[in-house]
């Protein structure tokens, strides 16, 4: 794994004394929002999170480094690190490879760390690599076996069924079209090897201006 971009804070503007040398690591997904887990940084398990790419704490426990996953292989893959207006607490954003908690568990948290529109995310996640492995009977694997040119096509009829839906019929009928042609689009989107994560960026830069 590659290390991360630069973090946008000076460490030593960090406020180790605080937490005696510890500050508090909130882990969060990178590509939902989801919390997983909270750890302990000090200034040399930050310094390994940023070289390894790998994100390491400082146990408690074991008056040592750990790296999260350096016996079960579910690490936390690092894509940034941000600290707070205090500078006392760090946010860490990870990929998590396998389950975060012990208990086998995503989160640590369970579903309570779930974001509302978090599933977007994971739904985003699934048809990318439904569009990588292509498994056998899958209905995804139908689309893309089938090319953009099909899956353009159903996105407009299931746009069209959505359309119909929110002037003729009941709302659960009008939500079900609705969740068609977000998959649809998702497929589409990933057939041209672009993501939900390309349209937030267009509408984040549309919404700056």
């Amino acid at each position: 794994m590659n290390a991360a971009a630069p973090i946008p804070f000076d460490p030593d503007q960090l406020d180790w004394n605080k937490g005696d040398g510890l500050l508090p690591a909130i882990v969060q997904h990178w590509r939902d929002g989801r919390v997983l887990m909270l750890g302990y940084m000090n200034r040399e398990a930050l310094e390994a999170t940023l070289k390894t790419g790998r994100v390491t704490f400082y146990s408690r426990s074991k008056q040592r480094l750990w790296t999260k996953g350096e016996s079960s292989g579910n690490v936390l893959e690092l894509k940034a690190v941000d600290a707070d207006c205090d500078h006392d607490t760090l946010l860490v954003r990870a990929t998590p490879h396998g389950p975060t908690c012990h208990q086998g568990t995503e989160s640590c948290f369970g579903d309570a760390s779930d974001p509302e529109l978090a599933f977007l995310g994971r739904l985003d996640h699934l048809v990318r690599r439904r569009h990588a492995e292509l498994p056998a009977d899958s209905y995804t694997t139908r689309l893309f076996d089938a090319g953009t040119r099909r899956i353009a096509q159903k996105v407009g009829e299931e746009g069209v069924e959505t359309a119909l839906a929110a002037v003729a019929e009941d709302d659960d009928a009008l939500v079900g079209e609705a969740a068609d042609l977000v998959y649809h689009l998702l497929v589409l989107l990933r057939a041209r090897n672009l993501g939900l994560a390309d349209v937030i960026d267009r509408l984040r830069e549309r919404h700056a201006d």
